[in-house]
């Protein structure tokens, strides 16, 4: 099954190390920006939720849950692709797939 989570959260952008530097090396400021979108309630009741802990993103999808890490020396220095691997790897630990098309973000959950 194919969930649409909506587009991706263009707020997020002004938050960038080119626009605005956090200091952090891996645009934190802009990933917590980026997973507030996930947030949500599905048709069949289950919840979608996504945080992030230091460098530890964790992405629940009903009771699967999965983490991943945001790591700037294997995926830098772009802090869009640091997250979005860190994002793949955590829906991946869930059982899920993470795509992002034509600027909106979907999960893709087997049944």
């Amino acid at each position: 099954m194919r969930i649409e989570l909506g587009p991706e959260n263009a707020d997020a952008e002004e938050l960038l190390p080119e626009v605005k530097d956090d200091g952090s090396g891996i645009a934190i400021n802009y990933a917590d920006a980026y997973i507030k979108k996930f947030k949500r309630f599905l048709d069949d009741g289950r919840k979608i939720l996504c945080k992030r802990r230091g460098l530890k993103i964790t992405l629940k999808v009903g009771d699967k849950s999965g983490d991943g890490l945001m790591r700037r020396l294997a995926h830098g220095p772009d802090a869009r692709k640091i997250l979005r691997e860190a994002l793949d790897e955590a829906a991946k630990d869930a059982g899920v797939a993470f795509e992002v098309e034509d600027g909106k973000m979907f999960l893709e959950d087997s049944p």
